[in-house]
């Protein structure tokens, strides 16, 4: 940020804060920073704005902080585990288009060469600061389980080929889904967390003792809760209710109206709490593009009325839902507080990242990601380190 550089004045909008809500919030801007946020339900934080700065008047819209999406497969037609880097960055404009300012970007179960290859290529647009690291989901997962992953390509969770696509990622690997009930899965796990990747539980036939083991061996983060692991049972609960019930685990949740019924959405806020909800779309090529067929690695996928199913067998594969749906859902059919939206969809994803003290919450210092949002949550701007890259359209 340099002091000749421009100011921008967000005016008049309920913006999202973590302390609550600041309604007729005024935020400024210079570069790619928030300078300042006042407004009358606030004491004014950051540097006092020049007077006569020109303001877009925001009042009637909600402004809160750029989405963050841990568990993203592509879209705009564009696969993040096949497509050419162009593609990718393809892929990152639909998300940003659709409020995710940040984004991880997942690959599928693949042969341990070529998501080793894939992996260097990846990195190189975590260098470059469009991604924010790599997830790879698979192939260490369990065939019972496998939903849309190639069977022929699972792995046994073996620490010495997890360590091939740490080393191959050149630092920027972010997590690993895993199914670590199976054998290696548990050291898999300890040399993740020795290493600073996250361990995320996943396509897993585990039972609930093994479920709080792979916890107590380190892992984090439940992949797409009840999503491709055993149903809560009265007899054996088996992975979920060890996911819900322990304050160290983030669970992931796909809501999108097909992954997930609305009452499993309000069980896992109410036993979790907002605190530990991460808002994700586990989305494919499909995404911002439409119906039609696609590949999902080897696997043929159709797309029919914005579903993803494999064309063989019919599994649900992946989403095509974008976090903006994703927070309208949440907002109006599932009626919760925007501040706990907010918490799952930026805050919460950021902090697991080791990035809230740059981005996930409207403060003063931390990059200018910013989303508007009409007064019935539907998007109509989005910043990304202090530029437009969807100017709002408020007539």
């Amino acid at each position: 940020m340099a002091a000749h550089d421009p100011l921008k004045v967000l005016a008049g909008a309920r913006v999202v804060r973590p302390g609550g809500i600041v309604d007729g919030g005024r935020v400024a801007v210079r570069g790619r920073t928030i300078e300042s946020v006042t407004g009358p339900a606030a004491e004014p934080a950051g540097t006092d704005e020049p007077a006569g700065a020109p303001a877009l008047d925001l009042t009637g819209h909600w402004l809160v902080p750029g989405f963050v999406d841990l568990h993203n497969h592509g879209g705009g037609g564009a696969s993040f585990t096949s497509g050419s880097l162009d593609d990718v960055l393809h892929g990152i404009r639909t998300h940003r288009l659709h409020g995710t300012t940040t984004l991880v970007a997942s690959t599928v179960t693949g042969d341990l060469a070529f998501l080793a290859h894939r992996a260097a290529e990846l990195s190189e647009l975590a260098e470059q600061g469009d991604i924010a690291g790599i997830h790879f989901e698979g192939p260490f997962i369990s065939p019972c389980r496998k939903g849309a992953h190639s069977e022929a390509l699972l792995r046994e969770p073996d620490p010495a080929e997890v360590r091939k696509l740490i080393d191959a990622s050149h630092g920027h690997a972010r997590m690993v889904t895993l199914a670590t009930e199976l054998p290696g899965g548990l050291d898999s796990v300890r040399l993740l967390a020795e290493h600073g990747v996250i361990a995320a539980v996943g396509h897993t036939d585990a039972t609930y003792e093994q479920t709080v083991e792979a916890i107590e061996a380190g892992a984090t983060v439940a992949t797409h809760l009840f999503n491709a692991m055993p149903p809560l049972n009265h007899r054996s609960p088996g992975p979920i209710a060890a996911l819900l019930e322990d304050e160290r685990v983030t669970v992931e949740l796909i809501n999108d109206g097909t992954h997930l019924h609305p009452a499993a959405l309000e069980l896992a806020f109410r036993h979790a709490g907002a605190g530990r909800v991460a808002f994700i779309t586990d989305a494919m090529d499909a995404a911002g593009f439409g119906d039609g067929v696609y590949h999902l690695g080897p696997l043929e996928v159709e797309v029919k009325d914005g579903v993803a199913r494999l064309v063989e067998g019919g599994s649900i594969a992946g989403s095509t839902l974008t976090l903006d749906t994703a927070f309208r859902r949440a907002a109006t059919v599932d009626g919760l507080p925007v501040e706990d939206v907010v918490q799952a969809l930026s805050a919460n994803p950021a902090k697991l990242l080791g990035l809230y003290d740059r981005i996930g919450s409207v403060e003063p210092g931390k990059d200018a990601d910013l989303v508007v949002l009409d007064a019935d949550f539907v998007l109509k701007g989005v910043m990304r380190r202090g530029e437009w890259v969807v100017e709002p359209q408020l007539g």
